[in-house]
């Protein structure tokens, strides 16, 4: 009766589990696999907002992934490389664009101190230098192939170089047409233009932060090891009392420290610099009215490049207690001492981030006149690099626009 009993249980607890697994009991209610499949919860490939597809992408709400070249996204960007001492030269996508001139660029870095140069991702035209896969880039066709970025980062990067990418920021006269809600206005109606004839983002309008970055990132997944920023600034030639910003309840230099900020927050891990007036190493606060402030600029960045052009200084110009009549004629004065007052300034800022990385001139001002400029070449270049070293720092960039340097300045590789 006993043995009965038992095997009576027995089979109703098999009949119970039996029952259990057909009707689905055991699973749990809160999970439907299809539903996490659906709902893209374990994938990466989101689309990414630009400034094209909504102007409601703000640095407020950034949006989190990256583009990768073939349009899509990637949010695992190259790891970007470490900054190196720059000793650097400034090339524009023309001059990469020619085989040529590359293999002379590397010669260059293989037998003398050079090792690094600057390299234009976006140029003062508004125009990325390469095929851009940015969507916001290709909807208003803000690009023009100068050179194979692939290519030319890959043969530098072979032999050893160090590659930072400039990107012209709110001087951009292609979006701020094609989109003349993020342009500076007039107050007569219209868009506002420099003496060029060229229009300018307003960078009070952030809707237009996006579309840097994105190129910013692009350029970085590309290979770039450093992004610079130029005309990180407000427009500072043409009839400046006829700008119209809108919303100005922020100072220029908060809103550009704010951008600095933007970017550091959107580009993780990546060296950043910003290009900056040489004049605002002397002047207090933004006394030049575009937005760049010593004692801020470099809160958030890793490297500020002051242009200490002697050229740019104005007659009887005095930087750091000493008086130039003529600037251009003085390259270690105007340099040295720029740098030996920017140097004593940003040491009284607790915490500033930013190391200085000074570009230096390489090119003969003859639009200055006779009798206010001298024709530069390696002694004037030899001059201002020893001033960068007797001021405390140890990393410049040399600029001419026309890409041909005086290479005997340069101190040969074993040196």
């Amino acid at each position: 009766m006993k043995r009965s009993a038992i095997l009576c249980i027995v089979v109703l607890a098999m009949t119970i589990l039996v029952f259990a697994s057909i009707t689905g009991c055991g699973k749990n209610p809160g999970v439907n696999q299809e539903d996490i499949v659906k709902n893209g919860s374990t994938s990466d490939n989101t689309p990414q907002q630009t400034t094209s597809e909504s102007n409601t992408n703000s640095p407020s709400e950034p949006d989190k992934t990256g583009e990768n070249e073939s349009g899509g996204v990637d949010n695992a960007q190259k790891e970007p490389r470490k900054a190196v001492k720059a000793k650097a030269l400034y090339l524009t996508g023309w001059t990469v664009g020619s085989s040529d001139k590359v293999q002379h660029f590397i010669n260059l870095a293989k037998t003398t101190e050079i090792n690094s140069y600057v390299i234009d991702i976006k140029d003062d035209d508004g125009l990325v230098g390469y095929e851009s896969n940015v969507p916001a880039v290709r909807e208003i066709n803000a690009w023009k192939k100068k050179y194979n970025a692939d290519k030319v980062l890959k043969e530098f990067h072979d032999n050893g170089v160090y590659i930072i990418g400039r990107l012209v920021c709110f001087k951009d006269p292609v979006l701020s047409s094609e989109k003349p809600e993020l342009a500076i206005k007039h107050s007569k109606g219209g868009l506002w233009k420099d003496k060029k004839d060229k229009t300018w983002l307003n960078p009070y309008n952030k809707d237009s932060w996006p579309y840097l970055i994105d190129i910013a990132r692009e350029a970085v997944d590309k290979g770039f090891d450093e992004i610079q920023f130029d005309y990180v600034r407000f427009a500072n030639d043409g009839n400046k009392k006829a700008m119209v910003f809108g919303n100005t309840e922020k100072e220029k230099y908060e809103v550009i420290n704010d951008f600095l900020a933007y970017a550091r927050k959107e580009l993780p891990g990546v060296v950043l610099s910003a290009d900056v007036f040489g004049i605002i190493c002397e002047s207090p606060a933004d006394t030049e009215d575009i937005g760049q402030y010593l004692e801020l600029v470099g809160k958030d960045i890793d490297y500020i490049c002051p242009m200490v052009y002697p050229s740019h200084y104005a007659v009887g110009q005095q930087v750091n207690g000493v008086k130039y009549a003529k600037p251009d004629f003085e390259p270690y004065g105007v340099v040295y001492n720029s740098l030996a007052k920017a140097k004593d300034r940003i040491a009284k800022v607790p915490e500033y981030k930013a190391n200085v990385r000074p570009y230096l001139q390489d090119f003969t001002a003859t639009w200055l006149g006779k009798g206010y400029y001298m024709s530069y070449g390696a002694e004037q270049v030899k001059q201002q690099i020893k001033a960068v070293y007797d001021a405390g720092y140890e990393e410049w960039i040399l600029w001419d626009s026309k890409n041909t340097y005086s290479e005997e300045a340069f101190l040969k590789e074993g040196n």
